[in-house]
């Protein structure tokens, strides 16, 4: 991942053409009558062309609308207020701010969906439980790719099959809960790839499911974004996940990124307070069996009562008195596409 510290975050710099999405200062809040909620506080990365950038955080810190906002598709009550999300679908092609869109006009429809696919956390919810699977699919992909409904059902069925549903012509004509979970979570993947996406939105697609169907899940994943050189954004608060799939990692907090870097560099030398707490926070296989789980005291600050200065400063086994509790710390580049926001590090700016 290409930083810079004067692009406010972890990610490419304006223009690069290597980068499929540039997310730059992007903030999404909510409006109501308790106040507003600041969602999406200023987030900038990227997401390289063919890679997996996984968004990870506690619940809370703004990762799924974080995605969202790439679909430019904030639920009720909330919009991106301002920042900007560059969409680049080719090198050679002009970028396309899809912050500035209208969220309903024709121009964000014609890429949400075809261009860039979504898998939510929660595919019966997802899914349509009044209508069969071929209904559905069928429906998404005459809808962007202009094809008769005889041709869109064979395009349907061997989607079905590229995601591993057995008898798929027959399956078709099922509904979602004559699924079960891995199958359902299959189907929306299927749904997603239908129109050959060049970005996938995965909002946290295997919470729900068991390891070994998860692990499943995963390998699917994988092996499509290889056949396909898909680019991939993977929300999720699963560092075991993390680790195998991902080749950047952005962490957030209370809607910031506090880090980002490469898998390596995130896993073997973190320099945040926080992401080092969630690190140390996953059970050891080898451990001492009467080693007690380490945990990250305190809770996940309320949006409408955000501490000043860092947000993490209350939590912060490394804070100090007078300088976190005031000043709101900036991104600092800490070596080759590895930067943190920590007032720790400012120096080094």
């Amino acid at each position: 991942m290409n930083t810079d510290p004067n692009f406010a975050a972890a990610g490419g710099r304006h223009g690069d053409r290597d980068q499929l999405i540039e997310v730059d200062d992007l903030r999404t809040h909510f409006f109501g009558g308790a106040g507003t909620i600041k969602a999406v506080d200023g987030v900038s990365f990227s997401i390289p062309r063919g890679k997996t950038v996984c968004v990870v955080g506690e619940s809370g810190s703004g990762k799924s609308i974080t995605g969202r906002s790439i679909l430019n598709q904030v639920p009720r009550g909330g919009r991106i207020v301002s920042g900007a999300i560059r969409y680049r679908p080719d090198p050679a092609a002009a970028s396309v701010d899809l912050a500035a869109l209208d969220p309903r006009g024709h121009g964000m429809r014609a890429i949400r969906g075809a261009q860039i696919g979504l898998i939510s956390q929660e595919p019966m919810a997802a899914l349509s439980p009044v209508h069969t699977i071929g209904n559905q699919m069928v429906e998404v992909i005459r809808l962007h790719l202009k094809m008769g409904k005889k041709e869109a059902r064979e395009h349907a069925i061997e989607t079905l099959a590229l995601v591993g549903i057995p008898r798929p012509a027959e399956r078709m004509e099922n509904y979602a809960f004559q699924f079960s979970g891995g199958m359902r979570q299959r189907v929306c993947i299927a749904l997603a790839l239908a129109c050959r996406p060049k970005l996938l939105i995965a909002d946290e697609p295997t919470t729900a499911l068991d390891v070994t169907t998860q692990a499943n899940i995963l390998d699917l994943l994988a092996s499509l974004q290889a056949e396909f050189g898909l680019s991939v954004l993977f929300v999720t608060h699963d560092l075991g996940v993390v680790a195998e799939i991902a080749d950047e990692v952005v962490v957030m907090y209370v809607g910031r990124v506090v880090e980002a870097g490469d898998v390596d560099t995130i896993f073997h030398a973190p320099v945040h307070p926080y992401t080092k707490a969630l690190l140390q926070s996953v059970p050891r296989m080898h451990g001492q069996p009467t080693e007690r789980l380490a945990i990250i005291d305190g809770m996940v600050p309320s949006r409408f009562n955000r501490p000043p200065g860092c947000s993490f400063h209350p939590r912060c086994k490394e804070a100090r008195a007078g300088l976190c509790d005031q000043k709101d710390p900036q991104p600092v580049a800490i070596g080759d596409g590895h930067v943190a926001s920590c007032l720790l590090y400012e120096g080094r700016r």
